[in-house]
């Protein structure tokens, strides 16, 4: 079994929801999961974030994968999506393998033979269109317009871990749109605290959840003699 450290607290309800998926899954399974967490400070990483400060960030980041590492860590996984922006940065100052949070996607995708999709979550995240990371695959860009309410809908749910029906409505109207004007086949549920308000089942729209694939992954891992 491979010990595996969580950088938390980029989202504290995103470290929540990757624990309790991750403890029930191997609960099922009959595995007793070998876990580290470190708590990160989410306006630190939203800062660094905002000021293109992806070496800082990746700095930022490496430090609390060494104290993981110091404390059995074997493998790091960062639960939430947007930090993902500085993985080139990271890798090359991390001492552990990372379970990255795109190869899930890119498995999935291609297990259903899709080709075209958009990104819910941050405004870094839909923007970034997973950093040139998701080979294969077509990422459209909502409308400027449509890319500053998803964003702001989702930064109202980081900071009050709640949803409301303006919210919930705008986002399946423009997930509607992108389907019949630009031919996206799923949006891609790229921001863990959506999780509030939808999941795939309750979306209304063809919805793959990001972070459900990167807990599998981790899961596998997890569970691996």
């Amino acid at each position: 079994m491979t010990c595996i450290g969580l950088i938390g607290g980029l989202g504290v309800g995103a470290t929540v929801h990757y624990y309790e998926k991750i403890t029930a899954a191997c609960k099922a399974r009959g595995v007793i999961p070998d876990l580290v967490i470190a708590h990160a400070d989410v306006d630190t990483g939203q800062g660094l974030v905002r000021a293109g400060k992806l070496d800082e960030l990746a700095d930022y980041l490496a430090s609390f994968i060494d104290r993981m590492a110091s404390a059995g860590a074997e493998a790091a996984v960062i639960p939430a999506v947007t930090p993902h922006i500085c993985i080139a940065q990271l890798l090359k100052r991390t001492r552990l393998p990372l379970i990255n949070i795109v190869d899930p996607i890119g498995a999935e995708l291609r297990a259903r033979r899709i080709r075209r999709v958009a990104l819910f979550g941050t405004v870094f995240t839909v923007e970034g269109g997973l950093w040139g990371q998701l080979a294969g695959v077509d990422i459209v860009k909502p409308r400027p317009d449509e890319i500053a309410f998803i964003g702001q809908a989702y930064q109202r749910i980081l900071d009050t871990q709640a949803g409301n029906e303006a919210d919930t409505a705008g986002l399946r109207r423009i997930a509607a749109d992108l389907q019949r004007r630009d031919g996206v086949e799923a949006i891609l549920l790229a921001g863990t605290d959506l999780a509030v308000i939808f999941d795939e089942a309750t979306a209304g729209f063809p919805a793959i959840d990001v972070a459900r694939q990167h807990i599998n992954a981790i899961v596998e891992r997890l569970a691996a003699p």
